[in-house]
């Protein structure tokens, strides 16, 4: 009889180690992503910036993100002597890859069309437009307080990152389909990965091959309808070499993080805690490059911090609830690019609009 509550205090202990082990793995990946996006960021402002390389061909240089990607998963896969197991329809990583390539474009379309401040309020729009499809795909609902912290988080990253805001009809159809496809495509990683059984990286393997041949492709083309300037005659240095190296290689981290990320969380999630990486590079940029940081700025990452905690609270709060048995109005963990920023493709090349130049990754 002694045996009984042995047991059930051994099972209570690994259930607590397991639930330790899956919140250091959600750190970890977090982590990795936030890094990886930063220090991207950092890269690409050299290699594309005025002052740096001038390596103005965003499209491109994301189909060299990818090319390098699928490089690394096919190594991966002869090393570890055995090719991916699980099976997903070509169609599917086909359509995939067309609206993940549409979201890239249309985005640095929307950049170069709109003005940064626009482009950062379209980005925003991307947290409520994952909620209404969420809703609408997977019939999911959320509790008054995830809610409130979404607007919190949306007007704090707002207030620090939104200036000018102009517009053209060119411009906002742009941007109207950049964060469709963006938002698709981030629900689609997760639901992927749901319905076929396949890992993180599993995945990004399939997908970034496809992605890196249509851009390689197109990217040139779309990258001369842009700032008018042919890669063919771009002078390449050891020093262009040598950074946009660097940024492929981060972009490498960058998106299998991102695959982890979306797959451990919801869309929603990744979306919202996803804004740190805008807080970082503000940071960063006062630290490194001498930006300034205004009474404006700091308000607006207090706000978007705040916010932050607060949905990760009413994130674990719902999760308890609904494992009581209650009804689940709340978010639930279901996975769901970061995408790459461009801002850096904009005048003057400031700092503090350079966010998540990592879609390389995948926005």
């Amino acid at each position: 009889m002694a045996s009984l509550p042995a047991s059930a205090e051994n099972g209570e202990a690994e259930q607590k180690k397991q639930k330790g082990e899956d919140m250091l793995a959600d750190v970890g990946a977090w982590a990795l992503n936030i890094t990886s996006s930063v220090g991207i960021i950092m890269a690409n402002k050299q290699v594309m910036s005025p002052g740096g390389y001038d390596f103005r061909f965003a499209t491109s240089l994301t189909a060299l993100h990818f090319t390098v990607t699928a490089l690394v998963g096919y190594i991966s896969s002869s090393l570890s002597g055995k090719a991916a197991t699980k099976s997903v329809p070509f169609s599917d990583l086909v359509w995939f890859s067309f609206v993940a390539n549409s979201s890239i474009v249309c985005m640095n379309l929307s950049l170069m069309l709109n003005s940064v401040g626009f482009y950062q309020i379209s980005k925003l729009s991307m947290i409520p437009v994952v909620c209404v499809l969420e809703w609408i795909l997977h019939n999911k609902t959320y509790t008054g307080e995830i809610k409130a912290a979404v607007v919190v988080v949306v007007i704090g990253v707002g207030v620090c990152t939104v200036t000018d805001v102009h517009i053209n009809l060119g411009g906002f159809v742009a941007a109207v389909v950049g964060v469709l496809c963006s938002s698709i495509q981030q629900i689609y990683i997760g639901s992927f990965q749901k319905k076929f059984s396949v890992g993180s990286f599993e995945l990004l393997s399939k997908t970034a091959p496809i992605q890196a041949a249509s851009l390689l492709c197109f990217g040139p083309f779309l990258d001369y309808i842009l700032n008018g300037r042919n890669i063919l005659y771009y002078n390449f240095s050891w020093g262009s070499i040598l950074f946009i190296g660097l940024s492929c290689t981060l972009a490498v981290f960058c998106n299998i993080s991102q695959y982890l990320c979306i797959g451990r969380f919801s869309a929603v999630s990744f979306q919202v805690l996803g804004h740190m990486k805008t807080v970082c590079v503000l940071i960063l940029g006062w630290i490194l490059f001498d930006s300034s940081l205004t009474s404006k700025n700091i308000l607006g990452m207090l706000m978007a911090i705040l916010g932050m905690v607060v949905y990760s609270w009413a994130v674990e709060v719902g999760k308890r609830v609904q494992a009581s048995g209650a009804p689940a109005l709340v978010l639930s963990k279901e996975p769901s690019f970061s995408d790459e920023d461009v801002s850096l493709l904009k005048s003057g090349f400031e700092l503090g609009n350079d966010v998540e130049l990592a879609k390389g990754s995948l926005k």
